[in-house]
């Protein structure tokens, strides 16, 4: 009779690797301030499920051969999405993603299937995912301009899609542009979409970050699904916060329905980006809503925002001409020197940089990046402005 074999053990040289890296984490989570990630969490109660291979294979509303799985509580995740998100409780399907990118990738794979003859529309401030997937998906696109603040530039997308009114529409709305937190006009959008009579049109909203803000604000810019969207991705390892990227995909089920695939050897439908699914990260989400509340996520949102207006208001207090969008963390200044970016791990873009004060981010951090910039412009010519 076989009997299951002891488990190997890491050398002394590997071990001391590990505690390298571990350290090497610890160091630079000190100065973390450009990335849109949350470092606030302890999932520590959850650890004991990673002695298990959790799959949630297949359709999350659906049972699968596959018993190892947390879909019951991912189906409590998607839940708080949809009321969230306001989408329709009698079309309403989700899943969670292994991150926006897949979130995005899923609202265009379903325009697609619905529109195979459609042109994707999009700014030039889109995430870089989304080109990248218009080349997975061969769909037709067409990049729109921007305004300086980061929003689409409506005027260019109505003669745009009015040259090709004879084609479905596929609109890629911004709902928190990656450098900018700009949100695109839905309002404004359908408005064209009515004036030119588009017949066959789809929107698909990027609410990586601000899909976690905007429910939580007094007076949210129009951004969800009672808004008009067909689809959303949000990320759950930013607001949220996760040690493992996340995020949910949700969308109308009437038109998921029309790409559903029947899997025998799994006894469920294929209805997910993905076959195997991370069955953990959706317990990551539930326990942090759970044991936060939606009370806990409207302060730490109302904190985020009033840190990001203390650090406008320090960068502006060295002469650099910072600025955040409504309703947005995404402080934007002018691109600081490469050792400022390095240090800090700040995300920079041709002439712009931005500081995200997620709810990791204090007054404190904020104190000793801002004089590292004011030393180091010191040095520059014309004190780096």
């Amino acid at each position: 009779m076989r009997t299951i074999d002891a488990l190997p053990s890491l050398g002394t040289q590997d071990s001391k690797r590990l505690d390298e890296l571990e350290q090497h984490c610890l160091e630079e989570s000190s100065k973390f301030i450009g990335y849109p990630c949350n470092a606030i969490y302890d999932y520590s109660q959850l650890f004991r499920f990673l002695r298990f291979s959790v799959n949630n294979i297949g359709d999350p509303f659906l049972p699968s051969n596959y018993h190892i799985n947390s879909l019951e509580f991912e189906r409590e995740v998607l839940k708080i999405f949809r009321e969230l998100t306001e989408a329709p409780e009698d079309s309403f399907w989700g899943y969670v993603t292994n991150g926006g990118t897949e979130g995005n990738m899923y609202g265009l794979f379903l325009a697609r299937e619905l529109h195979p003859e459609g042109i994707v529309y999009y700014s030039e401030d889109t995430h870089y995912s989304v080109n990248k997937i218009m080349r997975v998906l061969n769909v037709r696109n067409i990049m729109i301009r921007s305004n300086p603040d980061g929003t689409m530039d409506l005027e260019d997308l109505r003669e745009s899609i009015n040259i090709h009114r004879d084609v479905p529409a596929i609109v890629n709305a911004n709902i928190g542009t990656t450098m900018k937190g700009a949100i695109d006009d839905l309002a404004g959008i359908h408005e064209i979409i009515e004036d030119l009579a588009i017949q066959q049109y789809y929107i698909h909203a990027d609410a990586a970050l601000s899909g976690m803000i905007l429910p939580f604000v007094d007076d949210p810019q129009p951004w969800n699904f009672k808004s008009g969207i067909d689809s959303i991705s949000i990320s759950g390892h930013k607001m949220v916060g996760s040690p493992i990227p996340c995020g949910v995909a949700v969308a109308k089920k009437s038109n998921v329905d029309r790409i559903a695939r029947s899997v025998e050897y799994v006894g469920t439908l294929d209805t997910t980006m993905t076959g195997s699914r991370n069955g953990i990260t959706p317990l990551f989400l539930w326990y942090a809503f759970r044991s936060r509340g939606m009370d806990g996520y409207r302060q730490t949102v109302r904190n985020c925002l009033q840190m990001a207006d203390y650090t406008i208001e320090k960068l502006q207090s060295i002469g650099r001409d910072a600025w955040r969008n409504k309703n947005s963390v995404t402080v934007v200044f002018p691109r600081p020197s490469m050792e400022i970016i390095s240090r800090w791990q700040i995300a920079a873009h041709h002439e712009v940089a931005h500081i995200i004060t997620m709810p990791h981010v204090t007054t404190e951090l904020v104190d000793r990046v801002v004089e590292d910039i004011r030393k180091d412009s010191e040095k520059a010519p014309n004190g780096g402005k």
